[in-house]
């Protein structure tokens, strides 16, 4: 369906008009004004039934000695209406109406296009290595890790006995879940 109503202004006469009789949308469209003497105005107004679904950006526009003007009609919500759209020249001189039908678009169902690229693994973004599957240890949690095992193995070395090197093995035992499960996410 045509997105854009051509309106021809003085091409005939002084304030003339050229328009066709009925125009038909399923969406919002376009007035051409296509102004080929003199300068001059061109009101523009929907009827009620048409401004149940659409308006006009502005009613009042001024067009240049031989040049084009746009002017933007938005169709607001989706229905069908019938109604007239009234467009006048010069306050008035002349004055004529196009029968405006909006239609109810038509719901198309685009296919999805499948392609080799989907049968290859993508790049994850989620911090793991992509070789590995595994995620890389944080620095500062690697860090902070062996800080605590050597604290925990100088301090064993230090008292001696059993009960401080127990406690020294729990240490290490610790950091290594810790980290393995930091790993693991």
């Amino acid at each position: 369906m045509p997105d854009t109503l051509p309106v021809h202004v003085n091409r005939a006469s002084l304030h003339s008009l050229e328009v066709a009789d009925r125009f038909e949308t399923d969406d919002s469209f376009e007035i051409l004004l296509i102004n080929h003497g003199e300068p001059t105005h061109v009101h523009l107004h929907v009827d009620d039934a048409l401004s149940e679904l659409a308006s006009i950006e502005a009613p009042n526009h001024h067009v240049e000695r031989e040049s084009e003007r746009r002017v933007r009609v938005t169709v607001h919500s989706h229905g069908s209406a019938f109604g007239k759209l009234k467009i006048a020249t010069s306050y008035g001189a002349e004055t004529r109406y196009v029968d405006v039908d909006i239609d109810e678009p038509i719901e198309t169902e685009e296919p999805v296009q499948v392609d080799e690229s989907l049968s290859k693994p993508q790049p994850r973004s989620d911090g793991r290595d992509d070789a590995t599957g595994v995620s890389a240890v944080p620095w500062p949690l690697l860090a902070l890790g062996l800080v605590a095992v050597a604290l925990a193995l100088v301090v064993a070395a230090w008292v001696g006995g059993t009960a401080a090197w127990l406690g020294a093995f729990v240490v290490v035992a610790a950091v290594a879940v810790a980290t393995a499960l930091a790993v693991g996410e």
